[in-house]
């Protein structure tokens, strides 16, 4: 059982990486509707659109040039000092975004916390010295003329050093695009997906690029190097049909619906992790939809998050719909083949790893049915017992509180609810997880660094949002919580 409570252990590399893009993501997602409304226009109204129109075509420019980097300052500043942060950040980018002839998303991911975080530290220096009623004048004042050095330096010097790291990225990436080997990164993409790590190359990376592509060109192939639904799909279908596993057979049915039109692409990361080399198929399926996309030359006009096929068609510009569902159909195909291989050639051990995991779980669950009804139990970091506090809110936590956080907690919410059990259960991201939070549930692969971000709480690890131990386990102790409270 991965049950636990945290100790607080140092961080290792992978879980430093996965803070940092589950930061970038709390910068970008809840931004995304403002994205989509640009690509919308932009799809829309360009001289190339659907219905091209001149007035309206004047949009363009200006949202992605300030509103949208703005936007992004001021998420990122907020996640590191709350409001005062987000002004901080608007106001040390917006010296970026003046003083640059690109769209600065890039600028703006590094200038709005760090703007926030030059705020945070002058708070905590200053505000415990200032005298009773002069709150309002040093706060005031004091983000005031920080902030305007931070818009000067910003403009004179920060500006132009991040045009030309930007200049020499998208150099790079679009020297991958003219030589025909764009297909390769699959080969990053994938693994990072299942390590939960491709949120920095997507929101660091792909995204910001492609924002800046599609400002002249209306598309972005960059959009769809790793949100392609295709390759997860054909996973799906290949477990269905072929796996000897009775669980992962099962459940694959459902897992399709939620990946391929929910757009939660997490679904299936238990797939992949529970047979490793099942990320040959998909590395092969993701590089040939990359491929496809070239060869038809079509791109989205935004990043389609969740990456559902309903986002992918809502994005495809004027003229790129048979491009894009091109790519999308021949990675899911590409990866079924691969993957139906590698799974029927492995049916018969699958399919006895699977009962005899099968029969742990139930014997686990009727175990914690058997329990004591005063006293719960939970299993430390370092494998002791102690006891635990009643249950009263569970929180599903993931990088961004969405997709996959949004369901578990659903589908828990449901459970209990139908059990008359009365137990809060929310969701949110890793590092937002509220204070009074007893329990958290996050992905295995997440839970050193959710116990790095919430000392003290007790973690529960899964697999699978849809049908785990472990979750069943929660449940079950919370049942008996219920019963030794009548």
């Amino acid at each position: 059982m991965t049950t636990h409570q945290s100790t607080a252990p140092s961080p290792s590399g992978r879980a430093r990486l996965q803070a940092f893009g589950g930061f970038l993501t709390a910068m970008v997602i809840p931004n995304m509707g403002a994205f989509i409304a640009w690509g919308l226009i932009t799809a829309l109204f360009i001289p190339d659109g659907w219905i091209p129109n001149e007035s309206l075509n004047t949009l363009v420019d200006p949202l992605i040039k300030y509103m949208l980097p703005l936007l992004l300052a001021y998420s990122g500043g907020h996640l590191v000092h709350g409001q005062r942060g987000g002004v901080a950040g608007v106001i040390g980018t917006i010296g970026l975004v003046v003083g640059s002839d690109i769209p600065m998303f890039l600028g703006a991911m590094v200038m709005g916390p760090l703007s926030a975080w030059i705020i945070k530290r002058w708070d905590g220096i200053i505000q415990p010295r200032i005298r009773p009623g002069f709150e309002m004048v040093v706060n005031n004042f004091g983000l005031g003329i920080i902030g305007f050095v931070l818009c000067i330096i910003s403009f004179k010097f920060i500006g132009p050093v991040i045009e030309s790291l930007n200049s020499g990225l998208t150099w790079v990436i679009n020297a991958l695009v003219n030589t025909g080997v764009l297909p390769l990164v699959a080969v990053l993409n994938e693994p990072a997906k299942v390590l939960f790590l491709n949120n920095v190359i997507d929101q660091g990376i792909y995204y910001p690029l492609g924002m800046q592509a599609a400002q002249t060109a209306g598309k972005s192939i960059f959009f769809v190097l790793a949100s392609n639904p295709g390759p997860g799909l054909g996973l799906l279908i290949a477990y269905w049909l072929f796996s000897g596993n009775k669980i992962m057979k099962e459940t694959a049915p459902g897992a399709m619906i939620i990946h391929f039109l929910g757009g939660i692409h997490e679904i299936y990361f238990p797939y992949v992790l529970a047979k490793p080399i099942t990320l040959l198929g998909m590395m092969a399926g993701a590089a040939s939809g990359i491929a496809t996309a070239q060869v038809f030359n079509a791109g989205l006009v935004a990043g389609p998050s969740p990456g559902s096929i309903f986002a992918y068609i809502m994005l495809t510009p004027r003229g790129n719909h048979l491009g894009i569902v091109a790519d999308v159909v021949v990675a899911t195909l590409v990866s079924f083949l691969v993957n139906a291989a590698l799974l029927r050639a492995s049916a018969r051990k699958d399919a006895a790893i699977g009962d005899a995991e099968f029969e742990q779980a139930r014997a686990r669950s009727a175990a914690m049915k058997q329990e004591g009804k005063g006293l719960l139990a939970a299993v430390t970091a370092d494998g002791t017992q102690v006891a635990t506090k009643t249950i009263g809110k569970v929180i599903f936590a993931c990088d961004a509180g969405m997709g996959s956080s949004t369901m578990g907690a659903s589908l828990f919410r449901k459970r209990l609810d139908e059990a008359g059990i009365s137990v809060e259960v929310g969701n949110t991201a890793i590092e937002r997880v509220p204070d009074d939070a007893d329990v958290i549930v996050t992905h295995k692969n997440l839970a050193e660094r959710a116990a790095n971000a919430n000392p003290g709480v007790e973690i529960v690890s899964i697999e699978n949002y849809l049908s785990d131990a472990h979750i069943d386990d929660l449940y079950s102790r919370i049942e008996s919580q219920q019963e030794a409270d009548k």
